[in-house]
C-alpha cells in the first residue's frame, strides 16, 4: 500500500561513533530507481516523565543545553540504557534527577522528535502518586528543580517561553488528560 513512498537501504556505513550518539551514512535506493546518500543520526531512545500532584501542579527542571547556549524549562528525561525497559528508565530518571518517586505510572505515547535526521524515540509517562526524596543526579549532571500549575506552564508555551518539544507535547497531553478529554 505505501510501496511507492519506501526507501530501500543499498549500503550502509557509520560516518561517526560517538560515545552517545552515532551518525549513520546510507546509500538507499529511492521509489522512482534513483539512488541518494540518507545520513542520520541513531539515537538509543529516551523516556520522558510528565510528574503531576494531586493539586495540578507539575514537576519541572531547568537545565542548562549546550548546543543552544541556554537554560531551558523541561520534564524528567533520560536515555534509556541497552536492554533496559522504559517504564524501568522512566522510574530511574525521575527519582536520580528529582529525588521524587511515584506509586502511578501510565504509558502516555511514543513521539518521534527529529524524523527527518535521527530514529530517537521518546517514550512519555505521566506519574502521580508523588513522594519527595534525595536526588543522585549524574556525574557531570546540573540542574534544578520546581513546581508550576499546568497553567503556567500553558501559558509559558504560548509566550515562547518553554519550546523543548518533549516538555511542549506533554503539557498539552497534560491538559487533556487534567481535563478529561483524553483518557490513557
Amino acid at each position: 500500500m505505501d510501496e511507492h513512498l519506501i526507501e530501500v537501504q543499498v549500503d550502509s556505513q557509520i560516518a561517526y561513533q560517538g560515545h552517545f550518539l552515532s551518525v549513520q551514512k546510507d546509500t538507499i535506493r529511492l521509489p522512482d530507481g534513483q539512488t541518494t546518500q540518507r545520513e542520520y543520526i541513531r539515537h538509543p531512545g529516551a523516556v520522558v516523565v510528565l510528574p503531576l500532584f494531586d493539586d495540578g501542579r507539575v514537576l519541572l527542571e531547568r537545565q542548562f543545553r549546550y548546543p543552544l547556549d541556554r537554560v531551558f524549562i523541561e520534564y524528567p528525561a533520560g536515555k534509556i540504557d541497552p536492554g533496559e525497559d522504559p517504564l524501568a528508565c522512566a522510574k530511574r530518571e525521575l527519582q536520580e534527577e528529582t529525588g521524587y518517586t511515584a506509586t502511578d505510572w501510565q504509558f502516555v505515547c511514543t513521539i518521534h522528535n527529529a524524523i527527518a535526521y535521527s530514529d530517537e524515540h521518546l517514550e512519555i509517562y505521566l506519574a502521580r502518586g508523588l513522594t519527595a526524596g534525595p536526588s543522585k543526579l549524574d556525574d557531570g549532571e546540573f540542574l534544578e528543580t520546581f513546581t508550576a500549575p499546568l497553567a503556567d506552564m500553558l501559558t509559558w508555551i504560548r509566550e515562547g517561553k518553554v519550546t523543548d518539544v518533549k516538555t511542549v507535547i506533554g503539557t498539552f497531553w497534560l491538559d487533556k488528560i487534567v481535563r478529561g478529554e483524553w483518557q490513557l
